[in-house]
């Protein structure tokens, strides 16, 4: 390897890991979780923690989702608590469609496996700080729900 290709490698990685850096700067908060052995039991709440400062500004709310092939269902039902840190509650029923009527996945693919972003909620000001617990729990009438590998939350600065 001639000294010249090291050091593009490097520059091609430091100039990629600003680029990933510079995309993700409105990222406020993002987590997922593995869905043990790619069933979602029912029973199963899958809990995100989030310390909230900022009570000006517009937050977009969405959720991650990454299935398999295996997944049976072309959509995706879930129910979504949301607790303030002075105890205010929220429930909602969501559904996120996972695959079109002809059976092609959507989001972004590779091998079987695919990833969708979904807006649960879109400019929304937290009303005071400290921490929010978001709470997932799928509701698809299935006790256990094969080829969903994780679930997700992501909270990013709004542009409005």
């Amino acid at each position: 390897m001639q000294p010249c290709d090291s050091i593009r490698g490097i520059s091609l990685i430091f100039l990629i890991a600003i680029l990933m850096t510079a995309c993700n700067e409105n990222v406020v908060y993002e987590s997922n979780q593995r869905i043990p052995g790619n069933e979602w039991s029912r029973f199963d709440l899958h809990r995100f923690e989030v310390e909230i400062d900022d009570t000006v500004n517009a937050h977009n709310l969405l959720i991650n989702v990454r299935n398999t092939g295996e997944y049976p269902r072309s959509n995706l039902f879930l129910f979504v608590s949301a607790s303030s840190p002075s105890g205010a509650f929220t429930r909602d029923t969501l559904e996120f469609i996972l695959a079109e009527p002809s059976g092609k996945w959507l989001g972004k693919g590779f091998g079987s496996v695919w990833q969708n972003r979904f807006y649960y909620r879109r400019n929304v000001r937290f009303p005071e700080r400290g921490i929010y617990l978001f709470e997932f729990e799928q509701a698809m009438r299935f006790d256990d729900l094969p080829g969903i590998l994780d679930i997700g939350l992501r909270i990013e600065k709004s542009d409005r």
